[in-house]
């Protein structure tokens, strides 16, 4: 009644070779968080540039460890060298007039230490997410402008 199929199925998967490499969720997750981590450590180099100091001096040199990493490896400079020509971040309103540059650049870094937080939870990569919080929390810090120090009396 109906006419054998005559050609391989395109649903057909067993034993079949791809015809593209495929990753692993691990491998894409990987990539996924090596970019973030990547974006995070060039806009600590953009703060670094603007007002420099050991903390930002540690925490981009622990990113630029994490994303060499996380690339088994090969090291940032190519993204480092993008940042550089870029243009730079700009200044954005709020309802108190123009946002600072730098405040600009600490809501940014925030951002992107919040998304490889997500993405490193997501992968299991304690060192990875202790760091992302970590930047996050002192981003936050640097948000809240300085403290009065507590005195007991």
């Amino acid at each position: 009644m109906y006419e054998p199929i005559r050609t391989k199925s395109v649903h057909t998967t067993a034993g079949a070779a791809p015809d593209f490499p495929h990753r692993s969720r691990e491998e894409e997750l990987d990539i996924q968080l090596a970019g973030r981590l990547a974006a995070l450590l060039a806009v600590t180099e953009e703060l670094r540039a603007q007002e420099p100091s050991a903390e930002l001096d540690e925490a981009a040199g622990r990113l630029t460890e994490q994303v060499a990493r996380l690339r088994r490896g090969s090291s940032p400079g190519r993204d480092r060298q993008l940042t550089e020509d870029a243009p730079p971040a700009r200044t954005t309103e709020s309802a108190h007039g123009p946002e600072p540059r730098c405040a600009a650049l600490h809501r940014r870094a925030h951002a992107l230490a919040g998304r490889a937080l997500v993405v490193a939870a997501s992968r299991a990569d304690t060192a990875a997410a202790i760091l992302a919080a970590e930047r996050m929390d002192a981003h936050t810090a640097a948000l809240a402008g300085p403290r009065e120090p507590v005195t007991s009396g």
